[in-house]
């Protein structure tokens, strides 16, 4: 609510299962914390547009602007081709990748793709890519499974048109 400044239905939803919720935010936290905010709106972008989660890419691609990221790079992570995007840095095209190579082949022969966001960004921070896709995987599911409209419409919708 403090961050986006309106309760969701996702939440409303999910509030039934305060047990379940509780666990589910405090991992949405622990993320924010093992990675920095550029490469956790790339992950959080890619997977919501691959899962068509209209839901929470509206609302990603407005916390990107809030943090400054600009319309440009949200567009550029949005078009999912890492290897024809200038704006985006080595570190988030290579947690692109991953996280496109996770949720397309389900996670099975991704072992390039994690090599390279090791090499890119460590570790520690390549296994935070992999439970973030796993968390918006969860958050694509649960959101489309109960046909949820986005409580915003998208940065990139003109008035009109």
């Amino acid at each position: 609510m403090e961050r986006l400044g309106y309760l969701g239905e996702f939440f409303q939803y999910s509030g039934a299962l305060p047990d379940v919720l509780a666990p589910y935010m405090e991992m949405t936290e622990a993320l924010k914390q093992a990675l920095p905010d550029r490469l956790t709106e790339t992950g959080a972008l890619t997977v919501a547009r691959l899962m068509g989660n209209a839901y929470e890419l509206h609302q990603h691609e407005r916390l990107s602007v809030k943090r400054g990221f600009g319309e440009d790079w949200v567009a550029a992570v949005e078009r999912l081709s890492p290897d024809d995007a200038p704006l985006l840095s080595g570190k988030e095209r290579a947690v692109q990748r991953l996280a496109m190579a996770m949720v397309e082949r389900r996670g099975v022969g991704v072992s390039r793709e994690i090599e390279v966001a090791i090499e890119q960004v460590g570790a520690d921070q390549a296994l935070a890519v992999m439970f973030l896709v796993g968390r918006y995987i969860t958050h694509a599911l649960i959101v489309n499974g109960l046909e949820l409209q986005p409580p915003v419409p998208s940065i990139f919708e003109k008035l009109g048109s």
